[in-house]
């Protein structure tokens, strides 16, 4: 008898044991799942965040390897230097220029497009074709495009620009490359955007006797809101990495017209090895980019009408 109750207990404890054990595998299952991420995230982007955070501190050798401690004397010395400051002006110009007009641009193809218009999949496809495209062939190609003596560009403008060769001109040669290949972007979101709205809205709107305009402005863009957000945030975080273009065509010149932040970075990291100087403009730049994005999301709220 006694071995029995004994055997009882011992049975109770084992499956007590059982249960507990299989509880604790169901509560770390899940994060199990997301451990491959995790290591990527955190061997790809958070250890080179804060690395270079730390690397900010610091002067460094040709090597890259850090000699003394800076302190803040990168960040001061930064905002001493005119170049960096002209850096800034440029980004910010270039983002300015970039996104509004392909914005709008991919506004109006996506409107079109969405339109009962023959062979609209050809020019669908044609308009969304740049997509494949990377920066670097971009660039190759409309530098042929932009060519003072053969260029395509100068011949139908019958002039002589020098497109890469001077400071405003070679500014709106990579800004126009940007646009044409953000104009395709923009316009494949948005046209998913105008294919979610209820059409019940536009007919609904159509019977109370507005035009197209007057649908355009009541209806559309306001369903088309959240979009066209989503839109804006990736076209200025895009403007302000964009590099492939402008260290294939101008190399931050004329005249460091073209020279934005990103390739200030990229010039005083490999080419002067300054990387801890180089550290700090990567800091400045994300937290740009961070005190931008929060003031988006935050007007957001005011312009942005979710059905």
């Amino acid at each position: 008898m006694e071995k029995t109750v004994e055997q009882l207990r011992v049975s109770k404890e084992e499956v007590f044991q059982k249960k507990k054990k299989k509880k604790l595998i169901n509560l770390l299952e899940p994060y199990f799942y997301i451990v491959p991420c995790l290591i990527i995230f955190i061997g790809f982007t958070y250890f080179p965040f804060f690395k270079t955070i730390y690397l900010s501190l610091y002067n460094t050798n040709a090597q890259g390897e850090m000699s003394s401690f800076a302190g803040l004397s990168n960040y001061i010395d930064l905002f001493k230097s005119h170049s960096f400051i002209n850096s800034i002006i440029v980004t910010f110009k270039f983002v300015l220029v970039t996104t509004i007009p392909s914005i709008i641009i991919g506004l109006m193809l996506a409107l079109i497009c969405n339109t009962k218009l023959k062979f609209k999949g050809i020019f669908s496809t044609m308009y969304a074709m740049p997509m494949a495209v990377s920066s670097a062939s971009a660039a190759i190609i409309w530098m042929l495009l932009f060519n003072p003596g053969i260029g395509l560009v100068n011949f139908i403008l019958k002039k002589n620009i020098g497109w890469l060769t001077q400071p405003f001109w070679g500014f709106m040669a990579v800004s126009i490359v940007a646009i044409w290949l953000n104009i395709c972007v923009n316009f494949i979101f948005i046209t998913a955007g105008l294919q979610n709205i209820p059409k019940e809205l536009k007919e609904s709107a159509s019977i109370d006797g507005a035009n197209y305009f007057q649908c355009l402005k009541s209806v559309i863009l306001p369903c088309l809101s959240p979009t066209l957000f989503f839109v804006l945030v990736i076209n200025i975080i895009n403007g302000f990495q964009t590099f492939g273009q402008i260290n294939i065509m101008t190399l931050g010149g004329p005249a460091e017209a073209t020279n934005v932040l990103v390739y200030s970075i990229y010039r005083d990291a490999f080419f002067n090895n300054r990387f801890g100087m180089a550290s700090a403009e990567s800091v400045i730049l994300f937290l740009l980019m961070l005190v931008i994005t929060l003031l988006q999301f935050r007007y957001e709220k005011k312009k942005v009408f979710y059905k």
